[in-house]
């Protein structure tokens, strides 16, 4: 990935006691959400920051709508301004970060798409969710989804049908831990390092022996803030069983209704929104988590199994995709070869299911049927991610902490 690396404003680290020596772990704030970054050996762990910090303070720069100054934001005011029609370039990450939603959009059949920003905002979602406002009037109306194909990139060219506004969350999270995990694996020859993006996961490098230990759960983030004085607090969904899993190689990313709640007139409102209908996705599922050969990837799939409801593990199934999905009810059902034993080995596919380019969607069964590419080209950096490889011979397991 090239361009032009902008200045990184972000929290500081903070350290995580795992309980054991062999692997270093700091977190903070950031995109919204909590970075957590786990490193072995753990005297590499303020390389692998410093790597992290300036990955996502770029990411931060190129596709936040919620900065008036992300070049997003400003794409979506230059090319899809009142009249829309025009274009521009774009740098290259941006150009790789929308050559992503776009392949993701195509791939499902249109249930993940990268045009529901106008959507999000008429919901509410107008804003960074820490600020967002908790409560407000009965919603009158529920703004239309133009559609992936009304945007047009070329390479670095992007155009944009009038009054869209682009809104990456269901790619670029997961996009942001691949890149993080990758260019952080170089100042790591001989180990590994996780990135976690508020549980969308990536890993690089060596993994530690028995692989890298995850707490998979669909609690609501601990970061939600406390009710209103004299309110009451929110009622917590029926529980179901968290699982330790074991990622070696690949990512994971898990997608909930859960996380990013807020009300209006009185109703329940989440950040999934359906493309179909501009309202919050209201099928069967709350939380999905799904392993994929890399992050961006598996925040599609998950994201897109949330919308499609029943089809869902049918979908994953068919895609190779190990998946655990949990109902409003919170019972559990695994799909796609996810270890139904805690502390299981996960095993992602080895190469991308998710098509880069133009052309005929082979094989991917999308879940809302076929769909166009409009003017597209493979995205940069697209291709198959290097996740991480099986150590050559035993080494001393970090072990059993959570890194998510």
């Amino acid at each position: 990935m090239t361009g032009a690396r902008h200045p990184a404003a972000h929290h500081a680290w903070s350290l995580i006691d795992t309980g054991t020596g062999s692997v270093g772990v700091a977190e903070r704030a950031a995109l919204g959400t909590t970075a957590r970054v786990a490193v072995w050996p753990p005297h590499q762990l303020a390389r692998v920051l410093t790597v992290v910090d300036t990955e996502l303070g770029l990411l931060d720069q190129q596709a936040s709508r919620f900065r008036p100054d992300s070049e997003i934001s400003a794409a979506c005011r230059d090319a899809g301004g009142a009249r829309g029609g025009g274009s521009l370039i774009v740098s290259e990450g941006l150009a790789e970060a929308i050559a992503v939603a776009l392949a993701a959009a195509r791939w499902t059949g249109g249930l993940v798409d990268p045009t529901v920003g106008n959507a999000l905002a008429a919901l509410g979602y107008d804003r960074d969710f820490a600020v967002i406002r908790r409560d407000g009037p009965v919603l009158t109306r529920h703004a239309h989804v133009p559609g992936w194909q009304s945007v047009r990139l070329d390479g670095r060219r992007l155009r944009l049908a009038a009054g869209l506004q682009l809104d990456l969350g269901a790619t670029a999270k997961g996009l942001g831990a691949d890149r993080a995990a990758r260019e952080a694996a170089t100042v790591v020859p001989a180990g590994g390092v996780l990135v976690s993006l508020g549980g969308d996961i990536a890993v690089a490098g060596e993994a530690p022996c028995g692989g890298w230990p995850v707490l998979v759960a669909d609690e609501p983030e601990p970061a939600s803030p406390p009710p209103a004085r004299g309110g009451r607090p929110g009622r917590f969904p029926p529980e179901s069983p968290a699982q330790v899993i074991r990622l070696v190689t690949g990512a994971l990313a898990t997608s909930s209704i859960m996380c990013r709640q807020w009300q209006r007139g009185g109703r329940t409102l989440h950040h999934i929104v359906d493309p179909r209908t501009g309202r919050p996705a209201a099928g069967p599922w709350r939380t999905v988590s799904v392993a994929a050969a890399n992050c961006a990837e598996a925040n599609a799939a998950s994201t897109a199994a949330i919308i499609a409801g029943d089809q869902a593990p049918a979908w994953l199934a068919a895609q190779g995709l190990p998946a655990r999905l949990v109902g409003r009810d919170g019972s559990v059902r695994l799909a796609g070869g996810w270890p139904a034993a805690d502390d299981g080995l996960l095993e992602p596919p080895g190469t991308c299911r998710m098509p880069a380019g133009p052309g005929p969607v082979r094989g991917s069964g999308a879940l809302a049927g076929p769909a166009r590419v409009s003017g597209g080209r493979p995205a940069p950096g697209s291709g198959r991610l290097s996740a991480g490889r099986t150590p050559p011979g035993p080494r001393r397991s970090p072990g059993a902490g959570r890194w998510r």
